[in-house]
């Protein structure tokens, strides 16, 4: 766990990643530092997913870390778009280069705390969460890029069936395609007690939402909780890569 003081608050944070009982190969990837939290849940054939996920996080972070809030050039949303653009960019250049790498493509989420506002946008399907420290409650703050999501926003799926549809994991849109669709970027204000989780689908495919809830409240330290989540998530079969990122408002 590591930890961060600023003028207006502390921040703690940590992060881990596992292939989990059943995946040979972890195509997830993660950085989590002072105040950025990017995370990745590549897919494609041979070692693809693990390349799309890893240029990922290294384009963001490399685009991001230059566009700190002491040396911003760009708006804080422009940036984030930027750095979307930019890993779209990088991902397809290589598949271009690399023929076994032609259908990679990655999720994509970021956090970025600029001042005493949390900064976010995401592609695909793997999620942010907020957990409110005073009420126990926790909320989704981004909504997943996939066919089944878009059918429930229309109505032609009813939410209590999504979870088990047969076209669930089908992602509408991610990382690795030159049509890609520009994110939506949003701020909320920041508070005090506020725990922030980054994940992969291979949590949430494996745990629901209110265990998940349980197993923040009962964990207040960072680097046990997101061990605790992974474990759940093995408990439960394992069946993809799981990766979570957890930050923590003091």
């Amino acid at each position: 766990m590591t930890e961060l003081t600023s003028p207006l608050f502390s921040l703690t944070w940590a992060g881990t990643t596992d292939v989990g009982h059943v995946r040979s190969i972890n195509e997830d990837a993660y950085y989590a530092d002072r105040g950025l939290f990017i995370l990745a849940d590549g897919m494609g054939g041979h070692t693809a997913g693990e390349v799309a996920s890893s240029l990922a996080i290294q384009s963001v972070r490399t685009f991001l870390e230059s566009q700190r809030p002491s040396s911003l050039t760009l708006a804080v949303e422009e940036s984030l778009l930027q750095a979307v653009r930019i890993a779209n960019e990088d991902i397809l250049k290589d598949a271009e280069q690399h023929e076994e790498h032609g259908d990679m493509g990655t999720t994509l989420v970021i956090a970025w705390v600029v001042g005493s506002y949390l900064w976010y946008t995401h592609v695909g399907d793997s999620r942010l969460y907020r957990w409110d420290g005073s009420s126990k409650v926790l909320s989704r703050l981004t909504e997943d890029h996939t066919l089944v999501a878009e059918l429930v926003a229309k109505g032609y799926v009813l939410p209590e069936a999504a979870e088990k549809h047969p076209y669930r994991n089908v992602l509408s849109r991610c990382l690795g395609r030159p049509d890609l669709k520009a994110g939506l970027v949003q701020k909320i204000p920041m508070h005090a007690q506020d725990r922030y989780l980054l994940c992969s689908d291979g949590l949430t495919k494996e745990v629901p939402e209110q265990e998940i809830a349980q197993i923040l409240s009962a964990n207040p330290n960072d680097q046990e909780a997101v061990e605790a989540l992974v474990h759940q998530a093995n408990e439960y079969g394992g069946r993809d890569n799981t990766t979570v990122v957890l930050f923590s408002i003091l």
